[in-house]
């Protein structure tokens, strides 16, 4: 089955050549795979990528490995083997990018890293994702996600007060590094086409996670205080948070002045919209307990459903807290085709998220072609090098 994303997709005619296991280098190959690149997956002969091995399955195959491979190819070649490595050279001299995420110094060992591969193949972009980069005292560490989130800081930053440190919920330290590793590409690809010179792209995840900090290394180092977990508020604005109504929590993001008196009238509080207190975010902050106590007695009245309907008529942002199945069945979701269909390879398909990147002028099918099995590509790459 041909990729249905491949022929109309911004990125038609690059040719990726994917060497990483696993998630972040994965990562990274899916996008430019769903933006329209060919991505061709070279994965050791015995067992595969390591992602080939984790669950859940569907008639004896990763669905984990299906929805972060789906739409590449795949052939099965050892690098220490002088026919294989043959195969390999083949392919690089007609790849535009080649995606790793080995520890560093790996690919010198085998004689694949950029310094050699750039002489060899001039055109060729080199994008490696690590633990910490291929530079610094820790370059050769090795690296896994949890690691990452609780190194950069990402970890003490999530969960409750007092409470003990919480990974954030989904792979942020490999998904973080993919998409950085995906943006950089693409501009190493712009570059390539304005000036003719092919770089090395170097991404660790550990300067991903501080990256994603987003604000709480800037307060930090203006106000000198260490940021800690707060729950489910935000650190510099309020109401910005969850809240109890009668059947659950709710979420209010009166994020200006404005927002805060809009508020206040849709949950009939005309006292506390004019309360000095509270007349600024400064002020909120300040009064935070007392103003998160008002307003926790007054969404006790009514269900989140009452309220999500009552702020958006006054156009206050807010909404419940969705489980993933309730997430999914949004109204939003099959508009934007946020759910595909992939078949499984057994006859049945799965169900997996769709792309985020809407791009004008280009399709975005219903449907993906399949993660491919273990060197289940072999013949037509072959073909395609001449060998």
């Amino acid at each position: 089955m041909t990729n249905p994303s491949r022929s109309s997709g911004p990125l038609a005619g690059i040719v990726v050549l994917d060497l990483s296991r696993i998630l972040a280098g994965p990562y990274c190959t899916l996008l430019m795979a769903e933006m329209g690149a060919r991505v061709i997956k070279v994965e050791p002969p015995k067992g595969g990528d390591d992602a080939r091995a984790y669950g859940p399955f569907v008639n004896g195959k990763s669905a984990y490995f299906a929805s972060i491979n789906r739409g590449k190819e795949s052939i099965a070649l050892d690098l220490k083997n002088d026919a294989d490595r043959k195969i390999l050279e083949g392919l690089l001299e007609k790849a535009d990018v080649i995606v790793e995420n080995f520890r560093p110094g790996t690919m010198e060992r085998l004689g694949y890293g950029w310094e050699t591969l750039h002489v060899k193949y001039p055109r060729l972009i080199y994008a490696a994702a690590s633990g910490f980069g291929h530079t610094g005292p820790n370059s050769k560490d090795p690296a896994y996600d949890m690691v990452m989130q609780g190194l950069g800081g990402m970890m003490s930053i999530t969960g409750h007060e007092g409470g003990d440190p919480a990974r954030v919920g989904m792979s942020i330290g490999d998904i973080g590094a993919g998409l950085y590793t995906a943006i950089a590409v693409n501009a190493a690809l712009v570059h390539r086409l304005t000036t003719g010179e092919a770089t090395k792209v170097d991404i660790a995840m550990f300067d991903c996670q501080l990256a994603l900090l987003e604000n709480a290394i800037m307060r930090y180092n203006v106000e000198g205080e260490v940021p800690g977990p707060l729950g489910a508020r935000h650190p510099t604005i309020t109401p910005f948070q969850a809240f109890r109504a009668a059947d659950g929590p709710i979420i209010i993001a009166a994020g200006n002045d404005g927002l805060f008196v809009k508020m206040c009238e849709a949950l009939a509080c005309p006292d506390m919209a004019a309360n000095p207190d509270y007349a600024t975010n400064a002020w909120r902050l300040k009064n935070l307990q007392l103003l998160q106590k008002e307003i926790g007695e007054v969404l006790k009245t009514k269900s989140v459903a009452e309220w999500v309907t009552i702020l958006a008529a006054a156009g206050v942002p807010s909404g419940p807290i969705n489980s993933v199945a309730q997430a999914i069945k949004h109204p939003q979701v099959s508009p934007r085709n946020m759910l595909v269909e992939v078949p499984d390879g057994s006859g049945g398909t799965l169900k997996l998220v769709g792309n985020p990147l809407k791009i004008s002028g280009f399709e975005d099918p219903s449907t993906r072609a399949q993660a491919p099995d273990l060197d289940g590509n072999r013949n037509d790459i072959l073909s395609w090098i001449g060998g």
